[in-house]
């Protein structure tokens, strides 16, 4: 090969990386911005607190070159953990606080998820507190109080020692709350402890929970472990999503059989509150489990049985760089009939449209936006797809989602690189690729219409706005 065709080659495969430097958008603008301190971002939730909005952001553990990120506000060098954010004016998101979390490199530190309860919400809390639950590291969950977001005060560790957590979830009327936890004995690093946290001082355990197989003294194979869930009391179910990229379980459980029923985990006692299960490929996971139920489908209105159905959007999590493995995307489940769900519609970004699977990275998908805001709900979802951005997805028909806009934020000075290593058979023998790259990890609204994406590469957290064709499909307040 001639000089000039390597130099070519080269640009060639350099090209798609250098596209990040600027960024790419359609139906989507930029409104604000925060750099959270260059620390690997998880989870973020926006709370309405009191006239202000207040973004709390969940971390991954840091870098091994930048293993305590400075804090700009205290002026000390901080594990990651938990970052507060006024995000009231979005094009001028005031950073208030950082709470440092467990000592670690990426998942093996930090305090990556975050749910946020008002005291007045909880029939048992002060009202005047704010409530924030995080796990610390992956050896506990603890309670902060955030009334003032820039003073938070520790409430209470509500329980330690475990070998895992992750996303967990938290019923603000009822205080119930499911932690994903890996309970000391249990066969998996991430099963369900349920609590009951109106209280949030006093919290009272209720039960664990898993899968038939997860429990200590269990044999044979052991089942695919917990991801996360998503509760609805008023309905009466909990949506439990099981692994993560590989072997995904959607199990649909009835929640008062799982407060109530037998507690001791057998195998028995772990079925009884079950009412449907979908079981998926091997080669896919179940990271989100959102539902969407009692939804009417215009193709169907006419139709004497089934024109109003229900279904959970099931949206995997892409692990490896650069397409090392099977492509993770969006499921359309229809749960109508619980115990017989079917997967109607798949969605994912094709890989041709940006090149992606030699920009770096992951591309793929790995979560959902969670907040059911009625500007949305039922006919908008984003989902978050590395270094893809997030996509706006037309979902009022969910037999036919169709992407309705994107935006792919530009790398910024913090970013961390992302590597691999190449096939020894390849054409560069086995050499390690690194690339400075977007990867858009998680993705949530809130009442406003505003769209938060947050970056597991340090590039900070995005707020942006539906513009165009796009900004028509959502339902804003008349």
């Amino acid at each position: 090969m001639s000089r000039f065709a390597i130099v070519l080659a080269a640009l060639a495969l350099a090209a798609p990386a250098l596209a990040q430097q600027e960024p790419e958008a359609q139906n989507m603008r930029l409104v604000g911005y925060s750099d959270l301190q260059g620390r690997s971002a998880y989870q973020p939730v926006i709370h309405h607190q009191g006239d202000r909005w207040i973004a709390y952001i969940g971390h991954h553990g840091g870098t091994p070159a930048v293993p305590k990120p400075m804090n700009s506000v205290s002026g000390h060098a901080e594990f990651n953990g938990t970052s507060i954010v006024d995000v009231t004016d979005p094009a001028n998101s005031k950073y208030l606080a950082h709470i440092p979390g467990e000592e670690g490199a990426y998942e093996a530190g930090g305090a990556q998820m975050v749910r946020v309860c008002d005291g007045k919400s909880l029939k048992n809390g002060n009202p005047s507190a704010v409530y924030l639950l995080r796990p610390f590291g992956n050896q506990a969950h603890e309670i902060w109080n955030t009334a003032d977001p820039a003073h938070p005060k520790l409430v209470t560790r509500i329980v330690e020692g475990l070998k895992g957590t992750h996303k967990s979830w938290w019923e603000c009327d009822t205080g119930i709350a499911y932690l994903v936890s890996g309970e000391p004995g249990w066969r998996v690093p991430r099963m369900t402890q349920v609590f009951d946290l109106s209280d949030p001082a006093h919290p009272v355990k209720i039960r664990d929970f898993g899968l038939p197989g997860q429990q200590p003294g269990a044999g044979g194979a052991t089942p695919t472990m917990l991801h996360g869930m998503i509760s609805l009391p008023d309905k009466n179910r909990v949506y439990f999503g099981y692994g993560t990229n590989e072997g995904g379980i959607l199990q649909i459980v009835d929640r008062e059989k799982l407060l109530n029923g037998p507690k001791e985990p057998t195998d028995d006692n772990l079925r009884y509150p079950e009412v449907g299960r979908f079981l998926m490929s091997p080669l896919n996971g179940a990271h989100t489990t959102f539902p969407m139920l009692d939804m009417p489908v215009a193709e169907f209105a006419k139709d004497k049985i089934g024109k109003v159905r229900n279904f959970v959007v099931i949206t995997d999590e892409q692990i490896q760089n650069e397409c090392q493995e099977a492509r993770q995307f969006v499921w359309f489940v229809d749960v109508t009939v619980e115990n017989r769900p079917v997967s109607v519609a798949t969605w994912m970004v094709p890989e041709a449209s940006g090149n992606f699977c030699s920009r770096g990275g992951r591309f793929g998908t790995h979560s959902s936006n969670e907040d059911m805001t009625p500007i949305y709900y039922k006919r908008v979802m984003f989902f978050s797809h590395f270094n893809a951005g997030v996509r706006a997805v037309d979902i009022r028909d969910p037999y036919h989602p169709k992407e309705i806009a994107y935006y792919i934020p530009a790398v910024t000075p913090r970013s961390d690189q992302r590597c691999v290593k190449l096939a020894p058979n390849g054409p560069n023998g086995g050499q390690e690729h690194c690339a400075t790259v977007i990867q858009t990890n998680n993705v949530e609204v809130d009442d406003r219409g505003y769209i938060y994406i947050v970056d597991r590469a340090n590039n900070g957290m995005h707020i942006i706005e539906l513009t165009g064709t796009a900004h028509a499909v959502a339902n804003w307040p008349k």
